[in-house]
């Protein structure tokens, strides 16, 4: 490098930063934010649930919460909390690892990206004559007009943009400077384009790692049974659920996933705050159980609560593997749940679930009990619409996979769910079965008796079709394909 031609770099004196938040350091916010940021979005999900607000962009019905899941939100709660124990001593080691912050270089690291700029032009005339443009001949008709361009073309040459600056020997020299354009580019360079690109490279390696652990997890029947079915037991997830793992596969997978992630990215204690914090927001809300059409992380991502929720059903255990930002890896390496349109199943669900609960609360009344009857209509009518409702003989104990791709996906995950023997997962199978038996003797029933209420009824499964499909595609719910 002609370090003689190129401005040259600005003095600097390093101060130690400010706290963002006085009086606590950065390192110590940074074990805060995360575990703040998880209570806080839990306990508004949490208060929506209990208050059933929003009904009509649930995944599941609060019946379902309370009957489908095998573990109690105590147990929940236990296991959350000793794994953010365990986050907090990690980062707290890693923070021991990172260098003090500073600042006072910012000019400093802006001038050395301006000069970067300059070198880079210094190719513009070598790959106009590959075109057979004449640069220098084209610059010098624009030095009159347009002195930056002129410069640019003849390979940042600017003989107008000089200043003055102190020499060593303590006289004055005159040395080349920097062009606005270049300092701006410089600006953004630094201040946007590298952080943003830090956090792609950080979203990527968590993506890529908790991908292939994830999966692993589901492929190796030892894994699963000793660590990742704890996290199936729910089978309807919520959002403090969100963290419930086994201690150690919390820590091989979240905890020291994001610890490699942010140290690969080269991220400032600042960003590893921002990043850590937003990795715990996506977790949660890819847990909540809503559909909501204003919530902008369901949006601008394929991954949302909508396609982690397959992920948990018995029926999809060995699908859906990504988390907890993109879906690259699945759609990539074929593991994305292609069943096609399951409404039938979700209903199904909520028919079993809501009889189970009245089961527990025995109606005395005649009133209470039309009132009953009347609560499982729109279920009923959405399951007469419904596609995708396979028979299931009541003798095989396992759920009938649907036909096409499907079939492989559907097998494996009963096979999984099989496999844990230790939170009853053949009875959950004999039970679906039956279930499923019900459904289609209701589908016969109404058959043979359908009214003018029909429409109101396809109205109610459009609306979970709606809640539960992704960017507006058709063809099959959770926004999946249609089965191939």
């Amino acid at each position: 490098m002609d370090a003689f031609n190129l401005p040259p770099l600005p003095d600097y004196s390093l101060t130690p930063l400010p706290s963002l938040v006085p009086p606590i350091p950065d390192k110590f916010l940074t074990l805060l934010l995360p575990i703040a940021a998880y209570w806080i979005l839990s306990m508004l999900f949490h208060y929506i649930d209990t208050k059933d607000l929003f009904s009509q962009y649930r995944l599941h019905t609060p019946a379902e919460v309370l009957k489908r899941n095998h573990v109690s939100r105590w147990e929940v709660v236990r296991d959350v909390v000793l794994q953010q124990m365990i986050q907090t001593v990690v980062g707290t080691l890693l923070g021991m690892t990172e260098p003090d912050d500073f600042f006072g270089k910012e000019d400093y690291d802006i001038a050395v990206w301006a000069r970067r700029i300059r070198i880079i032009q210094r190719a513009i005339p070598g790959l106009l004559s590959l075109l057979s443009i004449n640069a220098n001949g084209l610059a010098k008709n624009l030095a009159g007009s347009h002195p930056t361009l002129a410069g640019a073309l003849s390979g940042g040459v600017y003989p107008s943009l000089t200043e003055i600056v102190m020499a060593t020997n303590g006289g004055q020299v005159s040395v080349p400077s920097f062009a606005k354009w270049e300092l701006l580019a410089a600006k953004i360079m630094y201040w946007y384009i590298i952080p943003t690109i830090q956090f792609g490279i950080g979203i990527f390696i968590v993506d890529t790692w908790q991908y292939f652990l994830h999966r692993a997890m589901h492929m190796n029947k030892w894994l699963y049974t000793t660590f990742h079915s704890r996290h199936h037991r729910l089978y309807v997830p919520y959002a403090f659920g969100a963290l419930y793992n086994h201690w150690f596969e919390g820590f091989l997978l979240d905890i020291l996933g994001t610890s490699i992630a942010f140290k690969v990215a080269g991220m400032s204690t600042r960003q590893g705050m921002w990043f850590f914090t937003c990795s715990t927001i996506k977790t949660v809300d890819d847990h909540c159980g809503y559909s909501l059409p204003w919530d902008p992380l369901q949006r601008l991502t394929s991954n949302n609560a909508g396609y982690h929720d397959i992920h948990h059903q018995s029926w999809g255990i060995k699908t859906n593997f990504s988390q907890p930002f993109f879906t690259f890896w699945d759609r990539f390496l074929g593991t994305v749940w292609t069943g096609g349109d399951n409404s039938a199943r979700y209903e199904r669900s909520k028919i079993a679930a809501q009889r189970l609960v009245d089961q527990d609360s025995p109606i005395t009344n005649t009133s209470q009990a039309q009132s009953s009857i009347s609560n499982h209509r729109p279920y009923e009518g959405a399951l007469t619409e419904a596609k995708e409702l396979q028979t299931i003989p009541l003798p095989s104990q396992q759920p009938q996979p649907p036909s096409g791709k499907a079939t492989q996906q559907a097998a494996a995950s009963r096979e999984q769910v099989l496999d844990d023997h230790d939170d009853g997962g053949r009875q959950i199978l004999i039970e679906e079965a039956a279930e499923e038996k019900e459904a289609r003797s209701m589908i016969r029933k109404s058959n043979r008796r359908r009214t003018a209420s029909s429409l109101t009824q396809s109205e109610s499964l459009r609306g979970l079709r709606e809640r539960v499909t992704m960017h507006g595609r058709t063809g099959g719910i959770l926004g999946m394909e249609s089965s191939r």
